[in-house]
């Protein structure tokens, strides 16, 4: 495969793996080409799900419509750069691994150039031209418009047309910016998926890692930031811990907040966090005070700028 050819994610969601041979039996409703990310998580026990951390199994997901890099391949899979990603891993964006087969090819997907449609949703159904269901998208899928109809929008996708219903999505006029929004936003985005299991890995509004949960929340408001929670700490607005507000990031390291980053959440505002904590439990507002998150607090960023909203 040519590195300069546009290659698409052209399922819901696609599992960025570790490596071409990360994923195990009990993965294949996720790596198939018509994967099925409800039922995939449904089937996993606690330790699977942990197995995905522990094991360094999964990096990252990308959603519907996005563009990769491909580097490499091997087998049935492809070797990935994810440029919506930021990372340090990669100058060019997020490195891993995808089934070929959760891809495809395509030489006029002109996303830059026309209005979009950004899915508002938690999620959303992608209709055919003849109104049947075609497929369940993600929070922050986006796709560009053919036409905005009353009270549906006609949408390119990596296959074809689509029909999305008007009140799943915000509209971007062509050669704009997803706009930017306060901390409030950034709050008020994340408080809708509480009770949200949470996924190592997770980039969708089917799971999010505590990451993933940040990088999407301020995402929505127009912000791309890092991937990863000690990136996303060391990038941004400085903010003294005694300044923050709702919006900024905190985050959290080992040693009582001398060790190694291994967390980040949304500051709620009154002495409150808005995060995905860890595998088995879900994205919640919890109080600091008296928690190890109080001890392990260590920095706090700020992406967001003042607006009148």
């Amino acid at each position: 495969m040519e590195s300069n050819n546009i290659w698409l994610v052209n399922v819901p969601v696609a599992t960025l793996w570790t490596s071409h041979d990360s994923a195990r039996e009990i993965d294949a409703d996720a790596i198939s080409g018509t994967p099925n990310i409800e039922k995939w998580l449904e089937k996993l026990t606690y330790e699977q799900r942990l197995q995905l951390c522990d094991d360094n199994l999964v990096q990252s997901q990308v959603l519907f419509g996005q563009e990769v890099l491909i580097i490499d391949e091997v087998n049935d899979w492809a070797h990935v750069i994810l440029p919506d990603q930021p990372s340090g891993k990669d100058g060019r964006g997020y490195p891993g691994w995808i089934p070929k087969d959760q891809l495809i090819q395509q030489s006029d997907w002109y996303i830059k150039q026309g209005p979009l449609a950004v899915i508002t949703a938690k999620k959303a159904l992608l209709y055919s031209e003849k109104n049947e269901k075609l497929m369940e998208l993600s929070y922050q899928t986006i796709l560009p418009i053919v036409e905005d109809i009353v009270d549906r929008i006609r949408v390119k996708t990596p296959t074809g047309i689509g029909i999305l219903r008007t009140e799943d999505a915000t509209i971007i006029p062509a050669g704009k910016d997803i706009p930017k929004k306060n901390g409030a936003a950034i709050v008020a985005a994340g408080e809708q998926f509480l009770g949200l299991p949470y996924l190592w890995g997770g980039m969708s509004s089917y799971g999010y890692d505590c990451s993933g949960f940040s990088y999407n929340m301020c995402l929505a408001n127009g912000y791309i930031i890092p991937r990863d929670a000690h990136e996303q700490a060391a990038a941004g607005k400085h903010v003294p811990l005694t300044d923050i507000l709702p919006g900024d990031l905190l985050f959290f390291a080992y040693e009582e907040g001398k060790g190694r980053i291994h967390h980040v959440g949304i500051y709620y505002g009154d002495g409150k966090l808005l995060h995905s904590p860890n595998t088995g439990k879900n994205i919640e507002i919890i109080s600091l005070g008296g928690t190890i998150y109080e001890k392990e607090l260590c920095a706090a960023r700020r992406y967001w700028i003042d607006t009148e909203e």
